[in-house]
C-alpha cells in the first residue's frame, strides 16, 4: 500500500450491487501519476462517488469533495477486493491517515 492514492501505480474501481452487496463489476486501470489536482477530476469522471484510501492530503479531500465524491482515508487492509467488501458492508476497519499531508 502506498503512502497516498497518488502514488500507487493502479487503481481498482469496483462497481457494487446495494442490494446484494456484491461486487457486479471490478475494473483495475494504471494510474496516470501523481499530478496535484488531476486525480480528482479524472476518478469522478466515471461517475465514482467514494473514494477509499489509505491517505491524502487535504487539497484533495477538498477538489473530491467539490466532485461530489465521499472520500474514505485510512483504510487499514491492502487487499482492494476485501476493503471495498468491508465497507459496503460496515466492517470498514480503518486508522489515521498515512499519506503525511
Amino acid at each position: 500500500m502506498a503512502a497516498g492514492y497518488g502514488h500507487h501505480t493502479c487503481l481498482s474501481l469496483s462497481h457494487v450491487d446495494e442490494v446484494t452487496t456484491t461486487i457486479v463489476r471490478k475494473e483495475i486501470m494504471p494510474s496516470p501519476g501523481h499530478q496535484p489536482g488531476f486525480l480528482p477530476a479524472w476518478l469522478t469522471e466515471p461517475g465514482g462517488c467514494v473514494l477509499i484510501a489509505g491517505g491524502t492530503g487535504s487539497r484533495a479531500r477538498t477538489l473530491f469533495a467539490e466532485g461530489h465524491t465521499w472520500m474514505l482515508v485510512g483504510a487499514l487492509d491492502g487487499d482492494p477486493k476485501k476493503v471495498f467488501l468491508d465497507y459496503v458492508r460496515g466492517k470498514l476497519a480503518r486508522g489515521d491517515n498515512i499519506s503525511g499531508h
